[in-house]
């Protein structure tokens, strides 16, 4: 399994081994990762999942559709690597990953 690591904005660090085929918002809340909320459950409808893709590995993951997109510019503070960690979905090739979790989520 992949190796996830999430980084809250006070700088406290978690390293999560995720299934392929999760999608890292649930894999946030299965390990009780503070900083994502995912109040809509993963249906891209709230943006309480925002976070930021670590620069070296924006480019290695699946670019976010229109309906991310939108969502996006209602988080709090989004900048170019904003994500909605709900519509990534982990694959092999993901192991490293590295995601920063904002200091709100609203």
């Amino acid at each position: 399994m992949p190796t996830i690591k999430y980084i809250e904005a006070n700088g406290t660090e978690h390293e999560v081994e995720v299934a392929v085929g999760e999608n890292l918002m649930q894999a946030a809340l299965d390990n009780m990762i503070n900083g994502i909320l995912g109040d809509c459950g993963g249906a891209c409808a709230c943006a309480t999942c925002h976070c930021y893709v670590d620069d070296a590995w924006t480019g290695k993951i699946p670019a976010a559709d229109d309906v991310e997109k939108d969502l996006l510019d209602m988080a709090v503070d989004p900048q170019e690597n904003s994500r909605l960690a709900c519509q990534i979905i982990v694959s092999e090739d993901m192991d490293g990953l590295t995601l920063r979790l904002p200091e709100s989520q609203f």
